[in-house]
This record gives C-alpha cells, structure tokens and sequence, in this order.
C-alpha cells in the first residue's frame, strides 16, 4: 500500500496496546517513527513493527529518564547497528530536569557520536528549552553527512530555527504545536522541504483523550492554512522529504 502520512515522532509502546496501535498506523497508511524512551523498550518495539509496511522503530534514551538510565548507554551503543531510527533523545532543560542537565549533554554528546561514527542515521530530538545546545552538540558532533537530524516540537527562538535549517536538520510538527502563536510563527519560518508531521501521541491530547497514533490530519490540514498552500500539495512535498532522510519509505 501507498504511504499517505507521516507520523515521525510516536511513542506507540505508551498506549495501552502496542499491537492495536501499529494496527491504526497501518490503517491510515502513516509510515510512523515509534520512539522509544529507553533502550530496553527497543527490542519489543523493534519486533512488534518488524512485520509493519509502516512502522519502523526508534532506539532512544529520552533525556528526561538520563538521571535514572544513563547506564543504559551501553545498550544503546550494542543496539545501534540494528536500525538507522534513534529517538527520543536530546536535552531537557525544564525546571523538573535541570538538575540532570549535565549528565543529559554527556548522554546526548556520546549518542551523536555514536550516530556520527555509524553514519547513515535518523535521530529524532528533543530540545525543550536546549535549543542552543542541541544546535551546538549537533553541529559538533553530527556533521549533515553522517545523519539526519529531525527536531520534534521544537520550540526556539526564530534565529534557532534558522540556524537550524542551515545545519540541515529538518522539524517534526504536531497540532498541539500549532495552537500556540510562538509554533504558527515558528512554522512559517522552517521551508517546507524541511518539514514533517507527527503526533507525539499519547502526549498531545484532544478533548482529553490522547491523540490517535498516525492521526496526523488535523495537523495538516492547519499547517497548509498557516502555510496557505493546497493541502494534496503539502502532502506530497512531506512524502518527499521523508522519502529525501529515509530513501526505503
């Protein structure tokens, strides 16, 4: 079947069945990153989707667990060469993980490292209120030919945005995002070749029910009126980008 959507950021192990909800990925025809928080949740994710026309499975190590899983860093480095999908990692630096952010761009450094040294990977990141020190570690660390960085929900300033575009990185945008006047602003900075949908189910919400996985639709359809173009023809260009990172979807 032909890929429809794209879902590139989806923590589908966090719903109440793993099984049921790469079922509705493969229903609404959404090739779907299914992040992972930790790398001990990979194995399952990676087998569960390893029959899926549709989803592909993120090896991660989600900044705000660092404190309490960085020991798991060597797991990741024994499971990298099993997928070029890595996410959710990256830095949080929110009031409730501050404390760990130290430990989290020791994490962070090692695993674009790691990515840089296997080349050929995907990462999608997390940079709440890091913006800068994301840019600056994948600047340092992950040079454009040795992977493809995807920032999920980003929320930095415009000037970010931008730096971030000239270091090649591309942007993953839900519809929580875009009810906010700092994401509309922020989406009409980033080209739409360097644009991607997601979900970030079960975290984003609608009338207090998490969001469907693969359900990327409503983001779409206000993303191409933020953008004012013809919804077909922002759809395609996202199926072109992800077809551009991952050439196999």
């Amino acid at each position: 079947m032909r890929t429809e959507f794209v879902d590139f950021h989806c923590h589908l192990d966090l719903y109440p069945d793993l099984k049921g909800a790469i079922a509705e990925c493969e229903a609404r025809q959404t090739a779907t990153l299914a992040v992972t928080t930790t790398p001990k949740a990979f194995p399952r994710n990676r087998q569960l989707a390893s029959n899926s026309e549709f989803v592909h499975a993120g090896l991660g190590l989600h900044p705000q667990l660092v404190s309490e899983r960085a020991n798991e860093l060597s797991l990741f480095e024994q499971l990298l060469p099993e997928t070029r999908y890595i996410g959710e990692v990256g830095l949080d630096a929110g009031p409730r993980h501050y404390r760990s952010f130290e430990q989290q761009r020791a994490v962070f450094r090692s695993i674009l490292y790691l990515c840089a040294q296997a080349g050929d990977k995907i990462l999608s990141v997390h940079s709440v209120r890091s913006a800068k020190h994301v840019l600056d570690l994948v600047e340092e660390y992950l040079p454009a030919d040795r992977g493809k960085v995807v920032l999920h929900w980003f929320t930095g300033t415009m000037s970010e945005v931008r730096r971030g575009v000239q270091l090649g990185c591309y942007f993953s945008v839900n519809e929580r995002m875009l009810s906010s006047l700092k994401g509309r602003r922020i989406l009409c900075e980033i080209p739409s070749d360097r644009l991607l949908t997601e979900t970030d189910g079960p975290f984003v919400k609608k009338s207090n029910l998490p969001v469907r996985p693969g359900d990327v639709q409503p983001a779409l359809i206000e993303m191409a009126k933020i953008k004012n173009i013809d919804i077909k023809i922002l759809q395609d260009c996202l199926l072109k980008n992800l077809r551009d990172i991952a050439p196999p979807l």
